[in-house]
């Protein structure tokens, strides 16, 4: 069985959870030791670390969660009501290709059980292997990940932390059905990148665009299955990584309105925040990020599947060539644009879906402005 590859939480992180206060989260969630493995059944979701940094630095350096853990088991909960396990380690395996293989199935387990994998690494590569564990779910995959670079690469230059996405796009079976980054820098991505995401119809939104105005970001987490985080996309005045310095990049508040951002998002079902630096200043944010995405969590309004029109309200905008179908949720006044089915091309959405949207583009569009990830969505589902 899949879960147990896992290695239990150290024995000293036992001893320091033993001494915290009653109402932190060490001592309310389910813990994996050497004597206890977490019940499954009632769990929402799962913490799982995993020490593979070979995407990052071929030598198979030495990955500690350590101060994550005990930065995280010493946060007090919000007003939580989900069940929450951490199910310990995935040790680094000969190659990073049994790493991947054991990260896949854990993915694909975990989410067969409704239970959120949020995965703590080693380096962003490991984001292949979570894209992977969706492979038996016969489903089609949409992907946001928080970096100030593309990590486009080579095909043949291999899986590592700055060229996986190559693989994910090249490599079949191909389940990927959107990819959005948020938060890139310009000067760290070449032009022929730039043009290939625009040629692909995939999302990229600039640093500044997200930092002037963090609520574009709502609608693109909305629709993501998974969500990669690389902490690098943090500036190092706010993270601690002193390691590599970054001097531009999110700063820890707005790095935590975006994990909120994906754990309030009924669809996201995988979490994954890589690329850290083993550094203590650096955990101290790592355990706010996966505290406000659980935050994000608890308050999810399960309105993805759509469920009854009867609790939306439905406007229609007629255009010159087109008519767009608007609807708003009058529980929590989210808005979703309708993308047509083409009935006579062999497409990759079967039925009319909804791709969520902002009162901005409903505004946007009264003004015959046609929204772009309407736009970009159509193509996709026509060639």
């Amino acid at each position: 069985m899949v879960f147990d590859f896992l290695e239990p939480v150290e024995i000293e992180l036992l001893e320091f959870v033993s001494e915290l206060p009653v109402q932190s989260l060490g001592r309310k969630i389910s813990i994996h030791t050497t004597e206890v493995f977490p019940d499954l059944d009632k769990a929402a979701i799962a913490l799982i670390g995993v020490l593979e940094n070979r995407g990052v630095d071929e030598r198979k350096e030495h990955v500690s969660l350590d101060h994550v853990r005990r930065q995280f088991y010493s946060l007090f909960p919000g007003n939580w009501d989900m069940n929450i396990v951490d199910l310990g380690d995935v040790a680094a395996g000969d190659t990073p290709e049994d790493t991947y293989y054991v990260v896949k199935n854990l993915v694909d387990e975990l989410v067969k059980k409704r239970i959120i994998p949020v995965v703590v690494g080693g380096s962003q590569d490991l984001t292949y292997a979570l894209y992977r564990g969706y492979d038996k779910l016969e489903q089609m995959v949409n992907l946001v990940s928080i970096d100030s670079k593309f990590d486009f690469g080579t095909e043949n230059e291999g899986l590592t932390a700055s060229s996986y996405m190559t693989k994910i796009i090249v490599e079949e079976p191909n389940n990927l059905f959107n990819f959005s980054n948020i938060g890139y820098q310009t000067y760290y991505n070449s032009q022929e990148e730039i043009d290939l995401i625009e040629k692909l119809y995939f999302d990229a939104y600039r640093l500044g665009e997200i930092c002037n105005n963090s609520t574009i970001a709502e609608p693109v987490f909305r629709d993501a299955d998974v969500v990669s985080v690389d902490m690098t996309a943090v500036k190092s005045s706010d993270s601690g990584n002193y390691v590599k310095f970054i001097p531009n990049g999110f700063d820890g508040k707005e790095i935590c309105i975006l994990a909120r951002y994906a754990g309030i998002s009924d669809k996201v079902t995988s979490f994954g925040v890589f690329n850290h630096n083993n550094s203590r200043q650096e955990s101290v944010l790592i355990a706010q990020v996966l505290w406000y995405f659980i935050e994000g969590y608890h308050y999810r309004s399960n309105e993805y599947p759509f469920g009854s029109k009867e609790q939306y309200l439905k406007y229609i905008v007629p255009l010159e060539d087109e008519e767009l179908i608007f609807y708003k949720s009058d529980r929590t006044d989210r808005w979703w644009i309708e993308i047509p089915h083409v009935s006579h091309v062999n497409n990759k959405l079967k039925r009319n879906t909804l791709l969520p949207c902002t009162h901005e583009d409903y505004m946007g569009a009264c003004n015959n402005e046609i929204p772009e990830r309407w736009w970009k969505a159509q193509r996709k589902n026509i060639i």
